[in-house]
């Protein structure tokens, strides 16, 4: 996750006493949803203490996913939570971030690959349509994982008889869930 939407280099956030945050490239002073948001364009920046210089992004990272969770957008089963806790301390605690790191690299690569599978698999036959229309689907799935985003709706294929339209979707959704399977 390290594209670059705008600008070059890590943005820098002053974090005050008051618990104010101010973004030195934009002269403005922001709050944890435009940090949470300049996550997902993949924006990278520093928040450090305004007063001790000392670098404080993992602590506002982790107050960020706690304010997420706390809105509804639960992504963390509580086991998981669970057995992240008990981690703490243990021997293995020092390889957990590398795992943990590792695990989010794959999940994303995975669903690139399987976003690249289906638009070439459905490219130029007469199912396109209904291969945009599943892939569609598949990324308001996906939104699941960027809070942020809004789940874009299905639009429907002008003409044509909607069971005959919900069969074909169906049964296109079926193929699709082999292929995902077969890819697992």
């Amino acid at each position: 996750m390290k594209k670059q939407n705008k600008g070059d280099g890590t943005v820098i956030i002053k974090k005050y006493a008051n618990r104010r945050l101010y973004n030195t490239e934009t002269s403005s002073y922001i709050t944890l949803d435009h940090l949470a948001t300049m996550t997902r364009e993949g924006r990278d920046f520093k928040v450090v203490d305004a007063k001790t210089e000392e670098d404080i992004t993992h602590n506002v990272l982790t107050q960020i996913i706690m304010e997420e969770e706390s809105r509804g957008q639960t992504m963390l089963p509580v086991s998981f939570l669970r057995q992240l806790i008990a981690m703490y301390g243990d021997s293995m605690q020092a390889m957990v971030p590398g795992y943990l790191e590792a695990s989010m690299d794959s999940f994303r690569r995975n669903q690139e690959q399987f976003k690249s599978a289906v638009e070439g698999a459905f490219a130029g036959s007469p199912f396109a349509e209904i291969a945009k229309r599943n892939l569609a689907m598949f990324e308001a799935a996906a939104a699941a994982f960027k809070p942020a985003s809004p789940a874009p709706a299905p639009t429907p294929a002008p003409g044509g008889n909607k069971d005959d339209e919900i069969a074909a979707l169906r049964a296109e959704l079926s193929r699709l869930q082999e292929k995902v399977e077969k890819l697992g």
